[in-house]
């Protein structure tokens, strides 16, 4: 019965490898996702921002965030 246990324990092995490089990729999607929406890279300020790269809720920019004035 030992070999069993021994595929049992690399087949655990094997999906817990895969889901540690499905959340990489989770990551580095969202991470590209970010730096499209800002291209310099860095979050715009006064906006805080979730785990998902989006505007966290019930956070609102300051009413002159983005205004340009000449």
């Amino acid at each position: 019965m030992a070999a069993r246990s021994q595929t049992s324990s690399k087949k655990r092995q094997k999906e817990l490898a895969r889901q540690e490089k499905q959340k990489e990729k989770a990551a580095r999607r969202a991470q590209r996702k970010l730096e499209k929406r800002l291209p310099d890279g860095e979050p715009a300020p006064d906006v805080e921002l979730g785990p998902d790269g989006e505007p966290a809720p019930g956070v609102e920019p300051a009413p002159d965030a983005g205004v340009i004035t000449g």
